[in-house]
């Protein structure tokens, strides 16, 4: 009896925070769109797009990041240099296949592959569940802190698996030796 309603309430918990995911917008109609990351702090929404010039992938600088500032009037902004330089920019490297090392400049523990799929199109690639999945959302749970040390207990990645077309979703932590490369 302890068992089942213990299971009701570890249920009823898991069915209310993905309600409150639930609440955050998602951004669409971005065909660059890579992925897109969302805080607890408020539904303004930082999106991670394919960066062009001419018609191709600005091979220096292939990844464009700004907010959609949902909690004002859901318009577009360029991040500004400390949110670039210290928290939602990226560190790219080009590989020697051709693809792209793309971490987080806030969190280098975290690593994901910009890589042109055999249709010509860029995908961001990412580990999901100890398998290397299309990503598509990061969400980053931030209990308190400060804007220069906020205090995160996870952040939840979520993605599509390439080979089964299946939603994958895995929480992790945060850990203090990974923040900076």
């Amino acid at each position: 009896m302890i068992q089942r309603i213990f299971l009701m309430v570890l249920c009823s918990l898991s069915f209310l925070y993905a309600a409150a995911q639930e609440e955050f917008p998602v951004p669409a109609g971005n065909a660059r769109q890579l992925f897109y990351l969302q805080r607890t702090s408020n539904t303004n929404t930082i999106v991670y797009e394919l960066n062009y010039k001419k018609g191709k992938l600005d091979e220096s600088n292939p990844v464009h990041v700004f907010w959609i500032r949902y909690a004002e009037q859901g318009q577009r902004a360029e991040l500004s240099w400390i949110q670039r330089v210290f928290a939602y920019g990226v560190k790219v490297k080009e590989m020697p296949d051709s693809s792209y090392r793309v971490r987080l400049t806030s969190y280098a523990g975290y690593t994901m592959f910009l890589k042109k799929g055999a249709d010509k199109n860029y995908r961001l690639y990412a580990p999901i569940n100890g398998k290397i999945m299309l990503l598509n959302r990061i969400f980053v749970k931030i209990t308190g802190g400060s804007m220069w040390s906020p205090d995160i207990e996870y952040f939840e990645v979520s993605g599509i698996d390439p080979v089964t077309g299946k939603p994958v979703a895995e929480r992790k932590k945060v850990l203090k030796s990974e923040i900076k490369e």
